[in-house]
């Protein structure tokens, strides 16, 4: 076990959670706008060769591709920040991410240079995918490890209020452009939400710039703890753990993506709902969950982060056919108040307990790299939802059920992977190995 790294101070803490929250927003906003773009206008200016709903699957299609490199990014940036730092490796992220989302916004479209336009926007859209693999669980890993004892889950629940915030900036963003004509927004306008973040990253590297590394890890690198090969160690150290790690983000993901993408595809092309419509409902959605983010995680540090999860799978299981029957009316109070039900009870519990659930299933000193690794391997698995969505719903003519059913089967897989895990909320966050044994072991 480590020694006892000195607690961070009060400025200090509000730096890191600042620095947590402002650099998951910015670099997620990069992340979902590429979701909202792909719903709404990929189909009709990259893959113009195709009918509308082949169109529509083939966007989706490189939307899933960012979560086949997102593992790769986990394994990458997560060795990286278990050798050199939590802190100096999320400054990489950060570029990687503002760089390949402002690159999309100045993309030749098809009619331009043919094939090479889909080729290049995959291209970026992989460059995304491997600094997004990295990202949050840095973010999530430094606010744990800052995080005084017994409010880690409190914490730790920024790193994904600030993913929310990404997912209002960007429908956001894409709103205000869909307010231009027609023309002049399938001409120029789809490219302004890509072309500001360029100028995001700057923010981004400011706050991130402003924290300090981790005491966790600079406790490790005194005491020479620092391991050769991380993603082995995880492996050889926590087997369990990272096939919880796999599974425990399987559900979540297809939840949040399904809601994004697929169901503002479905709502517009099937319903007849606008875009303003369908929109508002997804910025509905996050600001419930944003809302809920720290009251959740704060609810962790009292009950634990199992019963929380537990509860939000069954949840998702119980309510996905309800939700699609309210979606299918194409009311759009029915369709936003759906969207904030989900949110509110299926959603939100798991995600704001995720930061602190992963940073504390693996020892200090392969954390980031078991934590990224494993939860973008759940996510490449789910991460062609919105794909797998519009595919189901053309077997049945644009109806729902099957991929609600397909929901339900995500969420008896999150279900098992919760029910193997250890109540882990009472651990040394610092021991270099906490969860090899069950903490009533202890």
């Amino acid at each position: 076990m480590s020694a006892t790294p000195p607690p961070t101070s009060s400025p200090e803490l509000k730096r890191v959670v600042t620095g947590a929250l402002v650099g998951t927003a910015l670099e997620w906003y990069d992340f979902f706008i590429y979701g909202t773009a792909a719903a709404l206008v990929f189909n009709r200016l990259f893959f113009t060769d195709s009918d509308p709903a082949a169109g529509t699957i083939a966007a989706f299609a490189t939307f899933g591709v960012g979560f086949v490199v997102r593992p790769f990014g986990g394994v990458l940036f997560g060795h990286l920040g278990d050798k050199i730092g939590r802190r100096s490796t999320l400054i990489i992220t950060t570029l990687i991410m503002g760089v390949s989302t402002g690159l999309i916004g100045l993309l030749p479209t098809h009619p331009a240079i043919g094939v090479w336009a889909p080729i290049l926007l995959t291209f970026l859209r992989v460059c995304q995918g491997l600094g997004a693999g990295a990202e949050f669980g840095g973010a999530a890993t430094l606010l744990a490890e800052h995080a005084p004892p017994g409010r880690r889950g409190y914490y730790a629940s920024f790193a994904q209020t600030g993913v929310q915030i990404g997912l209002v900036l960007g429908t956001s963003a894409f709103l205000l452009v869909q307010l231009l004509p027609e023309e002049d927004f399938l001409a120029w306008g789809w490219r302004l939400p890509f072309l500001v973040s360029f100028a995001l990253i700057g923010v981004a590297l400011y706050v991130r710039l402003r924290v300090a590394e981790s005491p966790v890890f600079r406790e490790m690198e005194r005491t020479r703890e620092i391991v050769r090969v991380p993603i082995k160690d995880a492996l050889a150290r926590h087997p369990r753990n990272f096939l919880v790690g796999v599974g425990a983000h399987i559900n979540d993901t297809a939840i949040v993506y399904t809601l994004s993408t697929f169901s503002v595809a479905y709502a517009t092309a099937e319903l007849g709902m606008s875009n303003h419509g369908a929109l508002f409902g997804v910025i509905l959605f996050a600001l419930t969950v944003i809302v809920l983010q720290p009251i959740y995680g704060n609810l962790s540090d009292r009950v634990g982060r199992r019963p929380l999860n537990l509860f939000s799978v069954v949840f998702v299981a119980v309510f996905v056919y309800p939700y699609f029957l309210m979606v299918g009316t194409g009311v759009p109070w029915l369709v936003w108040l759906a969207m904030m039900i989900m949110g509110a009870f299926g959603f939100a519990p798991q995600v704001a307990v995720q930061p602190v659930f992963y940073a504390e299933l693996f020892g200090a000193r392969v954390r980031y790299t078991g934590f990224a690794a494993s939860r973008e391997l759940g996510a490449a698995l789910a991460g062609f939802s919105p794909l797998i969505g519009a595919a189901l719903a053309a077997r049945l003519d644009g109806a729902p059920w099957l991929v609600a059913a397909f929901l339900i089967g995500t969420a008896v897989i999150s279900f098992a992977a919760f029910y193997a895990s250890r109540e882990t909320k009472d651990i040394d966050i610092a021991d270099i190995d906490p969860v090899r044994k069950p903490v009533a072991e202890e």
